[in-house]
């Protein structure tokens, strides 16, 4: 990266994470809201892209990890008085990197389309456990919880009000990116966009694959979890709806819309995705999934690359 391009992108930067900081001060309470609830999303995109962009796996587990964060962080307020919000960041973490690690172990000896059975297999297994377990999960009817203080022991204590946890949130999701974008740019990265590109090359020059694969299932695990705490946080609530596959799916199509291998891509298709759905919602009711199903089919076609991938080659000339 040029140093022109290297000083544009940090501006851009801190201008984006600048106008996102004072949007809760401007905002009606519903799109402050909402705008929190994208910025968790698009971290949940962001955790997939590092399989589906950078690794070269399709994974429909993610909803299995979101929703084993936001069932830790439950346990963990759920049993700590008052609640402990540093408790629950452990908690929900903890319950993803086991929930990944464990398939990972499996999933990753296969590859391409088996890959992505197993991940969903093993996403419709955790659902139905959490489903049943009504002892323990609330079963249908999920876990309400309260919201804990933001608070550094012996330094502040802060009550959680709307723009504070969208501060809080806009932080976690700002440092994820920085963490990730570090990682994809390290000689770990390079290894997993090598294997994306040709597996067999990549083994026969003596990287162990599955080990990288492994590692990667693992990271992308727990930033999705981290995603499933922060959700937790926001709505005080926890439901097996969040395990079930759809929310994988549409993770798939946030990565698809805003451009795979970028990691703000992601972000900006869960944007697009979400304000589309608000939108359509309001106009066409119980079939605003037509035209959104429509303009997805579109930006497959004429955006291969998707909106970020569209937006530099427009930039680019």
């Amino acid at each position: 990266m040029s140093r022109r391009r290297f000083f544009v992108y940090w501006v851009g930067f801190a201008v984006i994470v600048a106008l996102l900081a004072v949007a809760p001060l401007v905002l009606p309470e519903f799109w402050r809201r909402f705008l929190t609830e994208i910025l968790i999303w698009g971290l949940l995109a962001m955790s997939s892209d590092i399989l589906i962009g950078y690794t070269g796996m399709v994974s429909f587990g993610h909803s299995a990890f979101f929703g084993l964060g936001m069932y830790g962080a439950a346990a963990a307020l759920l049993g700590s008085s008052p609640p402990n919000l540093w408790l629950a960041l452990l908690y929900g973490l903890a319950s993803a990197a086991a929930v990944a690690a464990f398939v990972a172990y499996f999933s990753t000896r296969l590859r391409d389309i088996y890959f992505a059975i197993t991940t969903l297999i093993f996403s419709q297994i955790f659902y139905v456990v959490i489903f049943t377990s009504t002892a323990w999960t609330g079963g249908e009817n999920g876990l309400n919880f309260s919201r804990p203080r933001f608070a550094i022991p012996y330094l502040f204590s802060l009550r959680f009000t709307p723009a504070v946890l969208h501060w809080f949130v806009l932080a976690i999701v700002a440092l994820s990116y920085l963490l990730l974008r570090r990682i994809t740019h390290s000689p770990f990265g390079m290894v997993l966009q090598s294997i994306r590109e040709n597996e067999a090359r990549t083994r026969a020059i003596g990287y162990a694959v599955e080990r990288y694969k492994i590692v990667a299932v693992m990271l992308s695990g727990v930033f999705a979890g981290l995603a499933g705490v922060l959700y937790a946080l926001q709505n005080q609530f926890a439901a097996p709806d969040f395990v079930f596959f759809v929310v994988s799916g549409e993770v798939v199509i946030y990565n698809v819309v805003g451009g795979i291998g970028t990691l703000v891509g992601p972000v900006v298709g869960a944007a697009f995705f979400l304000l589309l759905r608000e939108a359509f919602s309001r106009f066409f009711t119980e079939f605003y999934l037509i035209p959104l199903g429509v303009i997805f089919i579109a930006i497959v076609i004429f955006m291969p690359r998707g909106l970020l991938g569209f937006a530099r080659r427009w930039l680019n000339g």
